[in-house]
Order: structure tokens, then sequence, then C-alpha cells
């Protein structure tokens, strides 16, 4: 009679561990879950400006691995226009030549992310200016 006490301890015991070791492994699951929506979706717009004159010569553009050049584009201001990027996508890039004609001339870049400008660069002065802008989803 007492072994069939002990067995039937034992069988509860295991039991609960069983149901225990359960209920963790599901709160463990949850939480991965989370953390795969780490990456989210953005809005990006790339902008070239030149002023008094200025003529822009070459647009680089990179998201991630994908690589965009642009030659002689009308006109003084520039806009790629909007479009969606996963911030797994991590690096974005834009680079930009102008020649401008005077000392006070301007060559303006302008990230834009979620309609807000997150990085510009600005150039001054006469004869040909490069501009450059790097930016990561994965910088702290």
């Amino acid at each position: 009679m007492k072994q069939f006490y002990k067995s039937k301890s034992l069988l509860r015991l295991s039991f609960l561990f069983v149901l225990l070791f359960s209920v963790i492994t599901v709160v463990n699951s949850c939480k991965k879950d989370n953390d795969d929506e780490e990456f989210a979706d953005h809005v990006v717009q790339f902008e070239v400006k030149t002023t008094t004159g200025g003529v822009i010569r070459a647009i680089v553009t990179q998201v991630g691995t994908s690589k965009t050049d642009i030659f002689d584009p009308v006109g003084t201001v520039w806009t790629s226009g909007e479009f969606f990027v996963n911030s797994s996508q991590a690096q974005l890039n834009l680079d930009a030549k102008a020649d401008l004609p005077d000392a006070d001339s301007e060559l303006v870049i302008n990230l834009w992310i979620d309609g807000e400008i997150v990085r510009t660069d600005k150039k001054k002065g006469a004869g040909p200016m490069v501009a450059s802008i790097d930016y990561s989803f994965l910088e702290l």
C-alpha cells in the first residue's frame, strides 16, 4: 500500500512539472513573437536643391544594396518621391554633385523619414560641390 501511495505522489509531482514547463514555454514563445516586430516600414524621400542658378550634375541614391545613378536632372530641385523602406534595410545613402556659379550659391541635400528631415548636408561656394548623407536605421 505504501508503494501505491508513493507512485501516486510521484505521478502528481511529474504532472505538476510538465504543466509548469508547458506554461514557461508558452510565455517565452510569446516574448519572442514581440521581438519580431522590431523592424518597421518608414516613408522615405530624398531631396536635392541648388540656389542662385546652380546646376545639378549627378545624384546617387542607395537603399540597402539597391543603387540608383541620375545624371543631369532637369531643374534646380530634385526629389525622389515618397517610398516605403523597411528598417531592416539598415542603410540609406544620398550623394549629389552640382556646379555652383558664385560664392553665395548653395547645394542642399535632405533625407526625409516619416515626414521629418533627419539628415541635411549643405555646401556653399562657387565651382563644383559634392554633398553626402549616410543614414542607418540600426544606429542607437
